[in-house]
């Protein structure tokens, strides 16, 4: 497929040096390329040896069969935009699914994607599969593509940066969760940002499924042109058809209605998990896993880090990571979540978005607002606006930390939830997340 192809692969991240380190092995002619400058990149000993590098700009030519865009590479970019009218252009997520094996089902939205991929995996999992949790969920599909057999059970967390740019990519069961502005310093606009979600459905048949909440209106009322997979409802309240909670207990009902499992049974708190867990169990469901599997699958899962994470009690406060709350709707959430009074930890870059809704939720746990990032200025001006004046403005996580350890007494809760995604800062969510928890223990 790829073999003997001159393929340019534009960003060394994880997507891209795995999608790099797949073409190579698949037999391509690869050559590497990065605005930053090779000592810059990390991660990337085991590959310069075995393909060009075009380093330090965009790339020098466009002489290529295949250009393949890691993730975070914008497809307005001039090069881009030039490269598609001269070849093929596709994404870092495309490679590992074109050079994968076994049965993949997707899953986007706004929030709850990486908890739903991972409690899914998990279900999984208790059923005895050999299942993979890969794609946005920080684990590379073309990591694991050589790995995959026809029994492989990929669980793809699928992000609109990714599904801009699938073509052949298809999963039989894919699951949207919600839709709220996000990413729009990217998309330019919430009808871009939409479309890039429902491609996911994209190439999907007669014998496929579109899972949607019903609960979240966009969702409920999307309108997919010449969709052709069935479309299956999930919701916290009773439906004629679908996956519902009703009494305290989640049904499938098609037909002939069959209890899954008390809703107590969901070991994450928020009704935001319960919306998590009832897509995990339409897939599960959908895919042939027992109830038994399913049922055990979700008692056992215990979140995952970085969301609504507890840390731990500091100086008889208690801290919450939610560093994974990358834009506000996340963090409205978290922010629900307190019950006691809280110093919050926001900020971070700008991708867009509008903080209204996120400051008039801070009323009354919100004790201290302790701002960092590209963004304080504008979440400071926003939260003033509607009457919130307890605020601060820090340079760092180890400033913003310290001060939420003086401001705070004992009984509060310290909760890092910035609202904002983490790259003008940090290169991920994880780093941090991580970072927030050392400055934790060292202060």
């Amino acid at each position: 497929m790829f073999k003997d192809k001159k393929v340019i692969v534009v960003g060394m991240a994880r997507s891209g040096i795995a999608a790099a380190e797949l073409l190579i092995n698949a037999g391509a002619i690869v050559t590497l390329n990065d605005s930053k400058k090779q000592e810059e990149i990390e991660g990337i000993e085991g590959i310069v040896d075995k393909a060009s590098c075009d380093f330090g700009g965009k790339p020098s030519q466009l002489d290529y069969d295949v250009m393949v865009l890691s993730p975070g590479v914008p497809t307005d970019l001039s090069f881009v935009v030039e490269a598609q009218a001269e070849m093929t252009v596709i994404g870092a997520l495309e490679v590992g699914y074109r050079l994968s094996k076994g049965s993949f089902y997707g899953i986007t939205g706004t929030n709850g994607k990486t908890t739903t991929t991972t409690l899914t995996y998990e279900i999984f999992k208790a059923a005895d599969t050999d299942a993979y949790a890969v794609g946005n969920i920080g684990n590379p599909l073309a990591s694991v593509a050589s790995q995959t057999t026809e029994k492989s059970q990929l669980i793809t967390e699928v992000s609109s940066f990714q599904l801009e740019m699938v073509d052949t990519f298809n999963v039989h069961i894919a699951a949207i969760l919600n839709l709220a502005p996000d990413h729009l310093n990217r998309h330019k606009t919430m009808e871009n940002y939409v479309s890039a979600k429902c491609r996911i459905a994209k190439n999907q048949t007669e014998e496929d499924y579109l899972i949607l909440n019903y609960d979240d209106l966009p969702t409920r009322e999307l309108k997919i042109d010449n969709l052709k997979s069935k479309v299956v409802y999930f919701s916290k309240t009773k439906l004629d058809e679908g996956f519902y909670v009703d009494n305290g207990m989640i049904y499938a009902d098609f037909n002939e209605r069959i209890a899954i499992m008390p809703v107590e049974d969901i070991s994450v708190p928020g009704p935001h998990n319960i919306e998590n867990a009832l897509a995990a169990i339409a897939i599960s469901y959908l895919a042939g896993i027992s109830i038994e599997d399913i049922s055990y699958g979700v008692k056992s899962f215990k979140g995952v880090d970085h969301r609504l994470a507890y840390v731990g009690k500091y100086h008889d406060m208690l801290c919450y990571n939610d560093s994974k709350g990358t834009n506000p709707e996340s963090s409205i959430v978290a922010v629900k979540s307190m019950s006691v009074p809280t110093l919050l930890i926001a900020g971070g870059m700008d991708k867009g978005s509008v903080f209204d809704e996120f400051v008039q939720t801070f009323e009354p746990q919100i004790k201290h607002l302790i701002l960092l990032g590209e963004t304080k200025q504008l979440l400071k001006e926003t939260a003033i606006n509607y009457g919130y004046n307890n605020i601060t403005l820090v340079e760092n996580m180890e400033e913003a930390v310290s001060l939420a350890f003086e401001l705070g007494e004992a009984g509060d809760a310290i909760l890092l939830s910035p609202a904002c995604a983490s790259w003008d800062m940090y290169p991920s969510f994880e780093v941090r997340g991580e970072h927030f928890k050392s400055c934790l223990k060292t202060l």
